[in-house]
């Protein structure tokens, strides 16, 4: 009998046999197996790790020889989340004209998913991705749509190391080690680790695509204050850049009576390196169906911008402020990429 060796185990584990008789309850299991991976990592040397290890092994092996076992324990980072009716719910949907906008907002994906898109994907995931969030914009006579997704947009950050960064204090580290860095001239990671993705929105590959065009998004009807009658902000991903910065992707969606603007952003900040804005705007025309999608590339290094902030007479703790707010930024970085297109899914 183990039970006065297991302080901190339930009492239906008396024995190695017990773990046997509950393994059927599949609740029971998953509890039994987060407690046991607990004890292991917690419990005092003086404890008997033998037996842990004994009941940790074939409670593991149990659920390994279940595998229609369901698994749907809070702890179970493989939990199937979100459920069918948690998608549903967590959907918005407006129509105006012809037209469907549709934005979705859940938590952060759990670490099974993560390790599915890292996987597929095959770079490291920022640290919180919100892969079921999604904003979707579709013209209903014709079912063209036009989406923004989370995987999508990972899925378009450079897999290469034609555009690696090197954080500020690297040339620091550099100097430090005399004759053992002349070939070492960038950060080695195998991937854009700032994840400035040039992701612009998903369609699909039979449906109606944009074309070139010299038509502009009219930002002085956007100005207008006309009524709004929806908005939403729905975020896709964030990193912290291994605290050397901030990458966040995130859509914004703003519906009038006869037009709507999206905006889809990249912000990303590398401090003391280098600061980026990536747009992609889409607006649509509700009286002619038109719609424009515009897609803009900034960037500056951040000595420089740090510079234009101090010359517009601001305060140290006001410039500190502003390198974080986009919008304050945005018209200080040159642009150095822009492009327009446009098409009617009514033509």
């Amino acid at each position: 009998m183990y039970h006065e060796k297991l302080p901190y185990l339930p009492p239906i584990l008396f024995n190695i046999e017990d773990c046997l008789k509950v393994s059927e309850d599949v609740e029971a299991l998953n509890i039994l197996l987060c407690t046991c991976t607990y004890i292991l990592g917690k419990a005092p040397p003086a404890l008997d790790s033998d037996i842990f290890t004994s009941i940790f092994s074939i409670l593991k092996t149990s659920r390994r020889t279940r595998p229609n076992m369901q698994r749907n324990h809070i702890s179970d980072p493989n939990e199937p989340f979100p459920k069918p009716q948690a998608l549903a719910s967590a959907t918005t949907t407006h129509s105006q004209s012809r037209f469907r906008i549709s934005t979705r907002k859940l938590p952060i994906s759990k670490s099974g998913t993560i390790d599915a898109l890292t996987e597929k994907i095959g770079i490291p995931m920022p640290e919180m991705i919100f892969g079921d969030n999604v904003v979707g914009i579709e013209h209903v006579p014709s079912g063209w749509s036009l989406n923004f997704n989370t995987p999508d947009a990972l899925d378009a950050v450079d897999k290469t190391d034609r555009h690696m960064l090197k954080v500020a204090y690297a040339r620091d580290w550099e100097s430090t080690r005399e004759g053992t860095t002349q070939g070492i001239k960038e950060v080695v990671k195998p991937y854009d680790w700032s994840y400035s993705t040039t992701y612009t929105g998903s369609i699909e590959a039979s449906a109606m695509q944009f074309a070139p065009t010299d038509k502009v998004i009219p930002i002085e009807l956007l100005k207008r204050r006309d009524p709004i009658l929806f908005f939403d902000e729905v975020m896709l991903y964030e990193s912290e850049l291994d605290d050397n910065g901030i990458s966040i992707f995130s859509v914004k969606v703003r519906v009038h009576e006869k037009r709507m603007l999206l905006l889809c952003r990249l912000f990303m900040r590398l401090d003391n390196v280098v600061l980026r804005i990536r747009d992609t705007r889409v607006y649509v025309d509700f009286e002619t169906d038109e719609v424009i999608r515009e897609y803009s590339a900034q960037e500056e290094t951040y000595e420089k911008v740090k510079r234009k902030l101090l010359m517009s007479g601001r305060l140290p703790d006001d410039i500190t402020i502003a390198l974080r707010d986009p919008n304050v930024l945005a018209p200080l970085l040159p642009l150095v990429e822009h492009r327009a297109e446009a098409l009617n899914p009514s033509a």
